[in-house]
């Protein structure tokens, strides 16, 4: 297999995963070469994300390496494995990698939960929210650039869809209820398709009113994506260059911890599709 231009974000969290399997395991980088009929820079490469592993390999490494964990081993091997193209490879050189590792993240997760103080979650978000979103963006962007985001973001919207979509708990922070992105009517069409989502099996969106005071985190968005075993779960938090994705063991229970403080003083999901109910009808 020869070696990438580029990694996605899901490439190198594999890459990240067979050097701690290998290094766990007190294997040099020479040996794991030679168990793999790989010279040594390979590697690094495969290590790095830039190169791909295949699924027999990923195995054997597993197999050397002592490694027990037999649902960890499957889900390295399901990484390596190679599949059909995501909907987002259509978007690739149009489009930031930073969308498409988020796209590429959502579609794997088995579950998402996520925190929101100033903006409504992507996957909740109506095209014309959206829209008001992308036209406040420095610099400028140009029309078709919007029409490109705007896409995307609908496509990445059909994770939540079916009969197998994917259970989503959205933590939103009333501020983010408040703003008015695109003027009154676009924000009461917005909390309304809110609370129309929330209806769905897979879906629950709790709230934090202003009166729930302090919490860790605030202002911060945060996505904590669960993968197929625990030790393949990701948090992913947005910044003004763009996304960053975390996955260092303290990081995620840092994250989980978080997220944990703001579901317990969130209202219920109830009395929150009450709350947001009342904010569109003051609209």
């Amino acid at each position: 297999m020869g070696a990438r231009t580029s990694a996605t974000a899901r490439q190198k969290r594999l890459g990240v995963e067979v050097r701690r399997m290998r290094t766990s395991a007190g294997m040099s980088a020479e040996f794991a070469a030679g168990l793999l009929g790989v010279d040594r820079g390979k590697i690094s490469h495969i290590e790095s994300g830039v190169r791909a592993i295949s699924p027999e390999r990923v195995r054997t490494l597993a197999c050397n390496c002592d490694c027990q964990d037999e649902r960890y081993v499957e889900a390295l091997v399901d990484m390596a494995a190679a599949g059909r193209r995501g909907w987002w490879e259509r978007y690739r050189g149009s489009l930031p990698q930073g969308m498409l590792d988020i796209a590429e993240l959502e579609a794997h997760a088995v579950r998402m939960r996520a925190a929101y103080s100033m903006h409504i979650p992507g996957l909740l978000q109506t095209s014309d929210h959206a829209l008001a979103v992308f036209r406040v963006v420095i610099p400028q962007l140009p029309e078709h650039e919007v029409a490109l985001r705007m896409a995307h973001r609908v496509e990445r919207q059909q994770v939540l869809d079916g009969p197998d979509g994917t259970r989503f708990v959205a933590i939103v922070h009333e501020a983010a209820l408040r703003m008015q992105f695109g003027g009154r009517e676009v924000a009461r069409a917005q909390l309304e398709h809110m609370l129309k989502r929330s209806e769905q099996d897979n879906v629950t969106v709790v709230v934090i009113p202003f009166a729930a005071g302090a919490f860790p985190g605030a202002g911060q968005t945060v996505l904590y994506a669960e993968g197929a075993v625990p030790q393949l779960d990701t948090v992913q938090i947005d910044s003004s260059h763009g996304p960053d994705f975390l996955h260092a063991e303290a990081q995620l229970a840092k994250y989980r911890a978080h997220l944990d403080w703001m579901e317990r003083i969130a209202l219920s999901a109830s009395a929150s599709r009450d709350f947001i109910r009342d904010i569109a009808n003051d609209l």
